[in-house]
């Protein structure tokens, strides 16, 4: 079987070929640089995607703080981290950069805030209109 791709690792964009046989690369054409080579070999043999998302907040300026992981995780774990990020309430104020999970999907990375959010200002107590 081959598989046609388009490198995505510089701006030459190589056309790729990748021969695959069983599970397995056999050859790869088409690479103008030692990155398509092995874009192609990680795209065929394990594919990863850095996760990016929103999560709740409680009580803060902002009502979502996107977030995404510190590294790329498996393709095949993109499932289990939407059910797992779906699950996570922020009530703390954070900064960009500030680690919101430890240990994301036990893959040993971090869920990051990618926004800052501070504590939403308080509004006092309700006036009623009679």
């Amino acid at each position: 079987m081959t598989k046609n791709m388009v490198c995505i690792e510089c701006p030459k964009s190589c056309n790729l070929s990748v021969d695959i046989e069983g599970k397995r690369i056999a050859n790869i054409r088409g690479a103008k640089c030692p990155k398509g080579i092995v874009y192609a070999a990680s795209e065929i043999e394990n594919p990863t995607r850095i996760f990016t998302a929103t999560v709740l907040t409680e009580g803060l300026s902002l009502k979502l703080i996107p977030v995404r992981t510190s590294k790329p995780i498996p393709k095949r774990d993109l499932s289990r981290a939407i059910e797992e990020v779906r699950k996570v309430r922020l009530s703390n104020p954070v900064k960009a950069g500030d680690t919101i999970v430890d240990n994301f999907l036990g893959l040993r990375l971090s869920l990051m805030a990618t926004r800052e959010a501070e504590k939403a200002p308080s509004r006092g107590p309700l006036k009623t209109p009679f």
